[in-house]
């Protein structure tokens, strides 16, 4: 006797015995206990979710006999009377199933529309069933529109289709439309267990998880890879077997790629991928593994309570969601959905699976950031004033300079009588620079920055100099993109004779690459320093400056205008109405000579 798959013996033969759709089962059962039955009927769904299996199903209601030949229409067909087992071996000649994906002609349709005016030879109704209705042509749709509109009351239509958005809509609001959900993964294996313990084939639970994982919702899709997985473990089902069949990546080799990028170590992350490649595993399960324990990792971050599973690995997964923030396990989580998709398009899936390790690895955010105080000193001290405390900076009413002006403090405390009022720093000559001391924070400097409202231009003599630094190497194109921003939003903060400190209030500016090429710009422009780059607020910056000068210049045009005589009477002659569209100053205003 020929071996008969699992997903042909298997096939449900009642509506008790369906699987997974429940809303369908219990539509249809109360239609067929009431007697309230339409005569178009069609389901959608995904390949292997069972719509073929519904309509035979249905078929069989419809023209059950009974096991005493006495039985009428109902939801439980007997299975044993002579129509119900000619729609099982499929041939009952009132039963028609059509496949659109082969026959999806007008002349195809008009053929099986002929059968309509005949009464049924066998049962109470003659069923047509189209399976892939979606493939028929347009011509084919508008030859079947009046019959499906107006059948015969013998006449059922089953319509099935996995693309429900090709199917005219002069077809769908004919029928009445069941959606048949994918079956979730937990559904399917309890599935297997029933069906392999009937078989008397050994499994264990892991071994059925990773199959109903692999079968994406399609019960058709699990069973066959049952019988592959019998057929490659010599009858019984063991999950290192079955994951060799699949290719799927172990939990273990995803652990510790999880634990290697959390600590940042990219040694262990690219050994663990050469790894993966030795082994032959598929890199897409890889991905995709991945981000499982990454899901359950965000669950057990966000809502520990509700963390629980039915996989043996919780131990693992917990400690791994204790090791890594939250922000980085969702970003973490994004860059692998995003890479699955970007395997293929490289040209070996291996090469392209170390790269979305490593872009995991180079977006790694940095748990600490460098305060101030952790850098290194701006100013190399005396040994005198080794232990001297660092002064704050204070407004100063000065002759020398405007009003609104701030300048640094450089005298010492103790250097000083308790009532006499700091001075500035007076200008060396010969233009040398000078050491500035730096505010020290109490709170950290991206929550300084954040806190704080936005501070106004406050003039200093180090945005004097830095101001005309910035614009010169602007003009001369030295600095484009985002070194040119990082310079002109950033105030210079101090500057010793090899060290400058900047501070800019926006954190994303402040990357290794740009403050790199702002240095090289400098040290070709005649100024060999090293740069530091602190976060806070900032009140003097290139940009702020151009940003006041810009606001000026408007203000004087507006003035201008508005002052015109012309201007004057007509606001005079049209008091309303007046509205000020667009007033821009001349890049290159007349000279008055």
């Amino acid at each position: 006797m020929s071996y008969l798959v699992l997903a042909r013996k298997y096939r449900p033969k009642t509506f008790t015995e369906m699987v997974g759709q429940g809303h369908v089962v219990q539509a249809l059962t109360n239609a067929l206990t009431q007697q309230r039955l339409h005569h178009a009927y069609l389901f959608t769904g995904t390949r292997g979710v069972g719509k073929t299996t519904v309509s035979r199903i249905l078929a069989k209601s419809l023209n059950c006999q009974g096991a005493d030949g006495q039985g009428g229409i109902t939801a439980a067909p007997c299975g044993v009377c002579q129509a119900c087992r000619d729609i099982d071996s499929g041939r009952f000649v009132d039963y028609t199933e059509l496949d659109a994906a082969s026959n999806r002609g007008v002349d195809e349709v008009q053929q099986l529309l002929e059968q309509a005016v005949y009464k049924p030879v066998q049962g109470r109704f003659k069923v047509f069933m189209i399976d892939e209705v979606h493939m028929l042509t347009g011509h084919a749709f508008n030859a079947m529109l009046k019959t499906l509109e107006e059948p015969p009351e013998y006449l059922k239509f089953v319509l099935a289709t996995t693309d429900p958005q090709k199917v005219p809509v002069t077809v769908l609001s004919r029928c009445l439309q069941f959606n048949l959900r994918p079956m979730a993964p937990e559904t399917i294996r309890e599935h297997l267990e029933q069906v392999l313990k009937a078989e008397s084939v050994p499994a264990d639970t892991p071994a059925l998880r990773l199959i109903a994982r692999a079968a994406r919702g399609s019960m058709r899709d699990a069973l066959s890879l049952t019988d592959q997985a019998i057929a490659f473990g010599s009858g019984k089902l063991e999950e290192a077997t079955v994951r060799q069949m699949l290719g799927s990546a172990d939990r273990t080799h995803v652990m510790r790629l999880i634990e290697a990028l959390a600590q940042g170590d990219g040694k262990s992350v690219v050994e663990t991928s050469e790894q993966l490649r030795l082994h032959g595993l598929s890199a897409a399960s890889t991905l995709e593994e991945m981000s499982m324990v990454l899901q359950r990792m965000a669950v057990m971050q966000a809502v520990p309570a509700a963390a629980g599973g039915a996989e043996d690995d919780g131990e693992g997964i917990a400690r791994l969601a204790a090791l890594m923030p939250p922000d980085e396990t969702q970003l973490l989580y994004s860059i692998c959905l995003h890479g699955r998709a970007e395997l293929g398009l490289a040209p070996d899936e291996y090469a392209a699976l170390t790269m979305v390790l490593l872009r995991l690895l180079a977006f790694k955010p940095q748990a600490e950031k460098k305060t101030l105080t952790e850098a290194r000193p701006l100013l190399a001290p005396a040994p005198a004033r080794a232990a001297v405390p660092v002064p704050v900076p204070v407004p100063v009413p000065s002759a020398a300079a405007p009003p609104g002006r701030i300048l640094p403090v450089i005298d010492p405390p103790q250097a000083r009588p308790a009532q006499q009022r700091p001075q500035a720093i007076p200008p060396r000559p010969g233009g040398d620079v000078v050491g500035v001391p730096v505010r020290v924070q109490a709170e950290s400097p991206r929550e300084a920055a954040s806190a704080r409202p936005t501070a106004p231009l406050v003039l200093t003599e180090e945005g004097d100099f830095w101001h005309a630094t910035v614009r010169q190497l602007v003009r001369e194109e030295a600095i484009t993109a985002l070194v040119r921003e990082l310079a002109l939003q950033s105030q210079l903060v101090a500057r010793d004779t090899g060290h400058w400190m900047l501070r800019v209030e926006r954190e994303s500016l402040n990357q290794p690459a740009s403050r790199e090429r702002l240095r090289n710009a400098l040290q070709a422009a005649g100024h060999p320093v090293n740069l530091s780059v602190e976060v806070g607020g900032v009140t003097d910056s290139p940009a702020r400056r151009n940003q006041a000068a810009a606001a000026e210049k408007q203000a004087a045009a507006e003035e201008i205008i508005l002052n015109d005589p012309y201007v004057q009477a007509t606001r005079r002659d049209f008091p309303t109405g007046w509205k000020i569209i667009s007033i821009q100053p001349a890049a290159n205003p007349p000279s008055n000579t």
